[in-house]
């Protein structure tokens, strides 16, 4: 019995120590994957429609946290490609895009609460091969975002919400889980 109260006070102060173990600073490199939507509404001639597509979106992550509680992030994001009907029409999408972030965190031991505020430089294709019609387009605006990660030495596992606010799209986000590595 004895034993086994020692055995469970070593590990609970093992837990304790976890957090001295997890690599706060740093250059870091990740990767992500997640669902991903876009959608608009608009009104063309008249006639309203609505665009709603899901897709599986993906990230590259590089990173700098240079004080604790701060870092700037790269990220290539790919939202993937998607379809959805509209008027009976198939309209496909495909976005990308890179980001240049600041992230702030709010480390609870070994859990990171974090929050992001930057831009993206994003890239839009449309197309309706019915009608062999294509757009694209392009632009730099806003992104921004909340997750949390669970670090342990140089490894983070982390799960987020982000959104773009992409010209003439009434929602552009994302919902990913990833990991990351630091580097000392």
């Amino acid at each position: 019995m004895r034993r086994t109260n020692a055995l469970a006070a070593t590990a609970a102060l093992g837990l304790l120590t976890a957090p001295a173990f997890a690599a706060d600073n740093g250059i870091y490199l990740g990767a992500s994957v997640g669902q991903s939507g876009v959608s608009f509404e608009d009104s063309i001639a008249g006639e309203d429609f609505e665009l709603d597509v899901d897709s599986t979106g993906y990230k590259a992550i590089l990173g700098w946290r240079f004080l604790d509680w701060l870092a700037v992030e790269a990220n290539y994001v790919d939202l993937g490609s998607g379809d959805d009907r509209v008027a009976g029409t198939k309209i496909e999408t495909d976005v990308d895009g890179f980001t240049l972030s600041a992230v702030g965190f709010l480390p609870v031991g070994p859990v990171d609460l974090f929050a992001r505020v930057g831009a993206i430089d994003w890239n839009a294709d449309v197309t309706a091969p019915e009608f062999n019609l294509e757009s694209s387009d392009d632009g730099t605006d806003l992104t921004y975002g909340v997750g949390l990660q669970f670090r342990v030495w140089s490894l983070g596992v982390r799960a987020e919400y982000e959104q773009f606010d992409i010209s003439d799209a009434d929602t552009v986000d994302m919902v990913s889980l990833g990991v990351t590595w630091t580097f000392l």
